[in-house]
C-alpha cells in the first residue's frame, strides 16, 4: 500500500536565503559608506594638514601694586602672541576670557576683544587685568610679599575662548579652547627682565 503524504508545507527556512542576502547587502553598503567617509577625511587632512596653534606670553608687568589687610590691588599688562601656522585654516575667536592666578587663586579677570586670525598669521593680544581688593587665602599674602621683594612674582595666565575654524567657505561649530601659561615670571625689580613663557593649548 502506497503511503499518501499530506500536502507538504513550505519549509520554515526557505525564506531565509533572501533575508540573509538583504542583510549582507545592507552591511556592504554601510561598510562602503564608512570607507568612503574615512577616505574623504584622510584626503581632507592631507590637503589641509592642520597644525597645532601656538601661544606664548611675550611680556608682562604689574603696576599699582598694593597689599592691605591681606587684600591685593594691582594692574596687570600681558602681551600674548597667537600664531596660526596653518596654510588653509583661519580661526574665529568669538569670545575670550582671561585671568591671572596666584597659587591656584584667581586674582584678576578680564575679557579680550574677539578677532579673526587668518592662516599663517601672528596676532599679539594686549591683555589688561585689574585686581581690586582681592582677598588672598592661606599663605598667599605672605608669599606674594616675599616674591615681590625678591624681584619677581610667579603667576599663571589662563585664557578661555570660543573658537571656530574656517576652511574655504566652510566654518566649523564652536569649540572651547583653553590656554594655560605657567609659570609666568613677572619682574618687580629693574634688575629682572621678563622671559617668554610658552603656553599649553587644549581644545
Amino acid at each position: 500500500m502506497a503511503n499518501t503524504a499530506s500536502n507538504p508545507s513550505q519549509p520554515a527556512g526557505a525564506a531565509r536565503p533572501g533575508h540573509s542576502k538583504l542583510l549582507r547587502l545592507i552591511a556592504m553598503v554601510l561598510l562602503s559608506l564608512v570607507v568612503l567617509v574615512g577616505i574623504a577625511v584622510l584626503i581632507t587632512w592631507l590637503v589641509i594638514r592642520p597644525r597645532r596653534l601656538v601661544y606664548t606670553v611675550e611680556d608682562g608687568s604689574i603696576h599699582n601694586f598694593n597689599m592691605n589687610n591681606n587684600h591685593l590691588n594691582a594692574s596687570f599688562d600681558f602681551v600674548v602672541r597667537s600664531y596660526n601656522p596653518n596654510s588653509r585654516v583661519s580661526v574665529y575667536y568669538d569670545a575670550i576670557e582671561a585671568s591671572v592666578r596666584y597659587e591656584d587663586q584667581t586674582v584678576a579677570y578680564s575679557v579680550v576683544d574677539p578677532f579673526l586670525q587668518p592662516h599663517r598669521n601672528v596676532t599679539r593680544l594686549e591683555v589688561k587685568l585689574t585686581a581690586q581688593y582681592v582677598a588672598l587665602m592661606g599663605s598667599a599674602s605672605r608669599d606674594l610679599r616675599r616674591e615681590k621683594w625678591a624681584g619677581e612674582i610667579e603667576f599663571a595666565v589662563f585664557l578661555k575662548a570660543k573658537i571656530r575654524f574656517k576652511v574655504g567657505s566652510f566654518k566649523s561649530k564652536h569649540r572651547t579652547l583653553r590656554i594655560w601659561c605657567s609659570p609666568v615670571m613677572v619682574p618687580t625689580s629693574p634688575s629682572k627682565k621678563f622671559e617668554r613663557t610658552y603656553c599649553d593649548p587644549e581644545i
